[in-house]
């Protein structure tokens, strides 16, 4: 008797089908939580978007009008104290001083998006870095297109490299309400990378006459800050002492020691704000539950009114107010190559460097957008970083001067090329706003009446919320 040789049949089940290969995607729908953060931030930043056009239209009216003398004035008043180069005009303060508040801020959000936000995992966060690394590159090489003929005006690359988030966030949260959070969050990553940027460029670029000492001293309040608020047990057991309090005096000492070394003082905000604490550590003693914040977190929350309604509006008052020259002027300003090279680096450059960078990585990587977005959607964000006020206009004075002429066109094309950008912008998401809005009732079911819409407890999120 013969044993045949062909093997048994195997039953379906016993031979696992291959599995597909995964794929990574770049703007998924994110936790839930970052959800709610998202959204509490758009509320706040909406007010904060209108204070700084307000101030912005105040300062450019009073420059313009027979009082504009006065305007002047109240811009060189000088104040403060010689030693560390402390006497400044109140229009330096505001840049020098005031917007330190505002990257303090850049740097919390930088620090929680690496380690506990969007950018924690690679994955993630390569295409909004790369699409932040696109939107600045493409539009500096247009600016130093259009002025290559003169060689002077080269300097001025960087200013249309930045995205004012404060501005832009203002835009999506009125047009934006129906949006997928993804894109929220692809936005706010993305001009928080974009902001980093800027901060190398003004740190590698801006930065001149520097003492080595001011800055080697400026590294004793340094660790001191940092000391404090690692140890949260401490600040958390005497609640009866904000935290605040105890670091705002170091931070101020290490902000002036840092602006007397030649770096430019907004730097000092930005290198606070990184080495503030975003997780909790319970095994330090520090409060844990769902209730349960990181230092960066709580300093996030209690500062971010005082820079979005006072410190970036206050600046933007005194930086924005350009005298145009009348009519005449405007047409000058309209026809110089440094403000075409502005407006169509931050109108142009940012559409097509940030989503020609997303639609090259995820045409080479893995990473793909959400099935629920559609290229259009990124098209319109682009559009809204090309709003690049705020930096756009410090980058503006660090490169030219206050009251020069070159520097006046440089503002006169930031403001246009803003309006163009946040026009164009709310113009293709409110479309796409009102698409969203028919698809979201889906998506706010909530049988379990738990708070959480249904879409987002799945295991990939509810692990991560």
């Amino acid at each position: 008797m013969s044993t045949s040789s062909t093997p048994p049949p195997t039953s379906p089940q016993s031979t696992p089908p291959t599995p597909p290969t995964p794929s990574r995607t770049a703007l998924g729908r994110p936790a839930w939580s970052e959800v709610v953060r998202v959204g509490d931030l758009l509320r706040k930043e909406t007010v904060g978007g209108i204070l700084l056009v307000l101030a912005a239209v105040l300062a450019i009216a009073w420059a313009n009008s027979p009082w504009a003398g006065s305007y002047v004035a109240l811009r060189e008043t000088e104040v403060g104290y010689e030693p560390w180069h402390l006497r400044l005009s109140l229009g330096a303060w505001a840049a020098d001083g005031l917007l330190a508040v505002f990257f303090f801020m850049v740097g919390l959000e930088l620090k929680r998006e690496v380690m506990i936000g969007s950018l924690r995992r690679l994955d993630r966060a390569v295409v909004p870095v790369a699409a932040a690394a696109g939107g600045v590159l493409v539009p500096a090489l247009i600016y130093a297109a259009v002025n290559a003929r003169s060689p002077e005006l080269l300097v001025g690359w960087a200013i249309p490299t930045a995205t004012d988030i404060a501005f832009a966030v203002a835009v999506l949260a009125i047009i934006g309400s129906a949006l997928p959070p993804a894109l929220r969050i692809f936005l706010l990553t993305l001009a928080v990378v974009d902001d980093l940027i800027a901060i190398l460029i003004i740190a590698l670029v801006y930065s001149s006459h520097l003492e080595p000492v001011m800055l080697l001293w400026g590294l004793l309040p340094l660790a001191v800050f940092a000391l404090l608020a690692r140890r949260q047990r401490l600040l958390f057991r005497y609640r009866a002492l904000p935290a605040w309090l105890l670091l705002l005096p170091v931070g101020a000492v290490f902000w002036a020691l840092v602006h007397a070394s030649g770096i430019h003082a907004t730097i000092a905000g930005v290198v606070l704000g990184l080495v503030v604490p975003a997780r909790v550590r319970a095994d330090r003693g520090e409060p844990d539950g769902p209730d349960a914040h990181g230092l960066a977190e709580l300093l996030e929350h209690r500062i971010r009114p005082l820079s979005a309604a006072v410190a970036v509006p206050v600046f933007a008052f005194f930086s924005a107010g350009v005298d145009v020259g009348g009519l005449d002027g405007l047409l000058t300003a309209l026809g110089s190559t440094v403000t075409i090279g502005i407006v169509l680096g931050l109108v142009v450059g940012k559409i097509v460097g940030i989503t020609g960078t997303t639609w090259l990585v995820t045409s080479l990587t893995r990473s793909s957008l959400d099935p629920s977005l559609r290229w259009v959607d990124l098209v319109g964000v682009s559009a809204l970083a090309g709003i690049g006020f705020t930096v756009s206009l410090l980058v503006a004075e660090l490169s030219f001067g206050v009251g020069t002429e070159p520097g006046d066109h440089a503002k006169v094309g930031i403001f246009v090329a803003s309006l163009l950008a946040a026009a164009l912008g709310s113009a293709v998401l409110a479309s796409r706003n009102a698409t969203y809005r028919r698809l979201a009732a889906a998506d706010a079911v909530d049988a379990d009446q738990d708070g959480v819409p249904d879409v987002y407890e799945t295991d990939e999120h509810t692990q991560h919320g």
